[in-house]
């Protein structure tokens, strides 16, 4: 079976120019700022360095900033916290799946870290329950994390509960730890959001929603649709009427704005991926909008 990391790391570099992956690497790297003063490489600099990290013997040399890393003093800890429930086997609003986006995610996000030794760890779950997955810094831990993600998220899985995931870790995650909440479209009700203050306070906390897929047809013929959360049908005549496609517009950007509000102001930073494509620049901006909200 081909690996499932390889792909992420070949998209990486297919979908981002290598100045977007520094300026993801430098993203991820500004939101920890414990290390110790033992030098390990070079990179090029990114906004939100330290000047004081630019080496400007080898900035003179090369002819553009660059700044020297450290080995990290403590690990920092990353868990993904995944909804794989049967909606993440749905399609997307680019066509493809949300579980592929969510890998890409995932993996994109869990291999930067493990290349800064830091520790990457799994809570996944759906309505059937939730479990955890111990953390490692390896390649080959990210990728057995990333298959685990890959065989719960089927069209026969159970529905999803990302509340119920969500309170596993505030009962179960004692270690302080930045989590990546990856998830499809949802409403934040009042119980939701009590429940992400808790956690608010014990973690980190950067979340993805990845988006769903325009059940409308905006030309031509529509086809029926399938809706994996309620095992229903969505005939094409529905979709084709220009009245109902009016009001789910409005209802889709209704909900969507209320979710990001509502995230912003329990102190979340979050960002909605439609495609793979725009994985490694929504995670860069998802670290930029956590690295200002910290200051």
């Amino acid at each position: 079976m081909a690996s499932l990391l390889l792909r992420v790391k070949t998209k990486m570099n297919l979908f981002a120019h290598r100045r977007t992956l520094d300026l993801l690497e430098g993203g991820y790297a500004s939101v920890h700022h414990g290390r110790s003063h033992d030098f390990d490489d070079l990179r090029a600099y990114v906004p939100g360095d330290e000047v004081k990290d630019i080496d400007w013997k080898a900035t003179a040399r090369h002819g553009e900033p660059l700044v020297k890393r450290y080995i990290a003093s403590r690990r920092q800890n990353l868990v993904l916290v995944m909804d794989t429930g049967r909606n993440m086997a749905a399609t997307a609003t680019s066509g493809e799946t949300k579980k592929d986006i969510a890998i890409m995610a995932a993996g994109a996000l869990g291999y930067i870290a493990a290349k800064h030794g830091d520790v990457v760890s799994l809570v996944a779950g759906d309505e059937s329950g939730t479990r955890a997955y111990p953390g490692g810094a390896t390649e080959a831990h990210l990728e057995m994390l990333l298959r685990q993600v890959d065989r719960r998220v089927t069209l026969d899985a159970p529905r999803s509960d990302l509340s119920g995931v969500l309170s596993w870790v505030a009962r179960g995650l004692r270690r302080r730890s930045m989590l990546l909440v990856v998830t499809d479209d949802l409403a934040i009700d009042d119980a939701l959001g009590r429940l992400l203050r808790r956690l608010r306070a014990q973690h980190e906390i950067v979340w993805l929603t990845v988006g769903d897929a325009d059940l409308m047809t905006r030309s031509g013929h529509a086809a029926d649709v399938y809706d994996v959360q309620e095992i229903s049908t969505l005939p094409a005549y529905l979709r084709e009427n220009r009245q109902l496609r009016d009001e789910f517009d409005r209802s889709a950007e209704r909900q969507r704005g209320d979710t990001e509000r509502e995230l912003q102001l329990l102190g979340i930073s979050s960002e909605r991926l439609d495609s793979q494509s725009a994985v490694v620049p929504g995670l860069f901006t998802l670290m930029e909008k956590h690295r200002r909200a910290g200051r």
